[in-house]
């Protein structure tokens, strides 16, 4: 009996030390697994990781309006600085679409007051409701990549569906283009500042659309914060007035995407190119028009 004992005492303690073994494995093989997750360069955890250390400052109700005004005019500086640059540099002129036509200060200074007034009075107490309806909350996972681009991509798709119905409704019917849209046609050649000057019904319906399409698709909040930056400076570069080398339109292969050239065409001559980014639904409705490359 006694050996038997000491059989199943030393087979017990045999297994709890494998098991002991196995566990210490274990807890030292996750922590490397871990490791190698936040190092692969593919995975945005990292950068995930930083923007949560903003989280009090994310959460609060004065971010959206500042995230946004702040976005809109860094992309907006650049093509400022280009204005300015063009009249004086023939390098930097080839490149404007309308090269005979230049903004001047009188023609900025409006255009920025618009938009900061625009985004005190109307759009903060806007997104001031939105907090309060739909709290911020940030998990502790950042998105994998291929899905944030998915996601952006989707949400600029239907953005672009969105914008094209509303902007071909708003030159069909002349009461809504007199009421609503005629302001922003003010100046026939674009430049950076006249992204935003419009409307508050204009700004806001499309702002509604923009804020809406990551909630339907469930976007996870980084997804969100891209998806807005992408969309402002497409809308800012649209605007611009300038068809780069680098250009989105030049990117993007196959006439496929508009950019510049084909919105700064809708603004001279108006009954065409009501898409903002994409060509194919002006495509699909015999609006589509071609600006001659200015390079």
């Amino acid at each position: 009996m006694g050996g038997v004992k000491s059989y199943k005492s030393s087979t017990t303690t045999a297994a709890s030390a494998s098991t002991n073994m196995n566990c210490s494995m274990l807890h030292r093989e996750l922590p490397s697994y871990g490791m190698e997750k936040r190092l692969d360069p593919v995975t945005l955890q990292p950068f995930w990781d930083f923007v949560k250390a903003k989280e009090p400052l994310i959460q609060s109700p004065y971010f959206p309006v500042l995230f946004s005004f702040t976005a809109y005019m860094t992309f907006c500086l650049p093509y400022i600085a280009l204005d300015f640059l063009s009249t004086k540099v023939p390098a930097v002129r080839k490149y404007k679409i309308q090269p005979l036509i230049y903004p001047t200060l009188g023609m900025m200074v409006p255009c920025m007051v618009q938009c900061v007034y625009h985004h005190v009075v109307f759009i903060f107490p806007v997104t001031v409701a939105h907090w309060y309806w739909r709290p911020v909350d940030l998990p502790a996972m950042a998105p994998e990549l291929p899905r944030v681009l998915l996601d952006v991509t989707v949400c600029l798709l239907l953005f672009d569906f969105q914008y094209f119905l509303w902007h071909l409704l708003h030159h069909k019917v002349p009461w809504l283009y007199k009421t609503f849209h005629k302001v922003h046609h003010k100046h026939v050649s674009t430049f950076a500042l006249t992204t935003q000057y419009s409307s508050v019904w204009e700004l806001l319906s499309l702002g509604f659309f923009a804020a809406i399409n990551p909630v339907l698709l469930k976007c996870h909040p980084l997804t969100e914060m891209i998806f807005f930056l992408v969309n402002i400076w497409l809308s800012v570069e649209d605007h611009s007035g300038y068809e780069l080398p680098w250009s989105t339109n030049r990117l993007i292969p196959f006439g496929l995407y508009g950019g510049a050239p084909h919105h700064d065409l809708h603004h001279l001559k108006f009954r065409c190119n009501y898409a903002p980014y994409f060509t194919h639904w002006d495509r699909l409705f015999g609006s589509l028009a071609h600006a001659h490359s200015q390079q």
